[in-house]
């Protein structure tokens, strides 16, 4: 009963408001995402929230999927504009790595990608990318390369890919 009490006011609020508002109910906070009801849709859109509320104006941009036959051509062509990142620890990078990789360890560095340009280069003996060029990252498995890929976004790169066949798939390609 509580329950439709609570919908039927953020029905009315959804109608009446024209930006996002929170309901205070105990112990948790129900919300609702205001849009200004359209004349052709009469569909409401409620979002029901037990942690945290973000509002994304623009939607969060996904990396590049690339598979083993492209990353083989960055490898063999390198180009000033296109970088493959290494996201696993050095000793894994050591004990092999893409051709013309650069380490970048996501597990003991995840704040890279936001370090100024001359912290950067004194932790890892390179220079910072610049924002503009891609980066395509990998590791193991796929999965660090992911994390990685969603950070560098985050941190102004816009230009990110992944190769999620990763070193496994390099590694069983090029030796196998």
């Amino acid at each position: 009963m509580a329950s439709n009490r609570i919908t039927a006011s953020i029905i009315r609020c959804y109608l009446a408001a024209s930006r996002p508002i929170a309901i205070p109910c105990p112990n948790r906070t129900i919300t609702h995402t205001s849009l200004r009801p359209s004349l052709q849709t009469q569909s409401k859109i409620i979002q029901v929230s037990w942690g945290t509320i973000r509002h994304h104006s623009t939607p969060v941009p996904e990396s590049k999927v690339y598979g083993y036959d492209h990353i083989k051509s960055f490898s063999a062509n390198p180009s000033a504009n296109r970088l493959l990142v290494d996201v696993r620890e050095p000793n894994e990078f050591r004990n092999g790595a893409i051709p013309t990789a650069i380490n970048v360890p996501i597990a003991t560095a995840p704040e890279a990608w936001s370090l100024p340009e001359d912290e950067f280069e004194d932790r890892f003996g390179f220079p910072k990318p610049q924002a503009d060029i891609e980066l395509v990252f990998y590791c193991k498995a796929g999965v660090r390369s992911s994390a990685a890929a969603q950070l560098a976004l985050q941190n102004g790169y816009g230009k990110v890919g992944e190769y999620r066949g990763s070193w496994l798939d390099w590694e069983k390609r090029t030796t196998g």
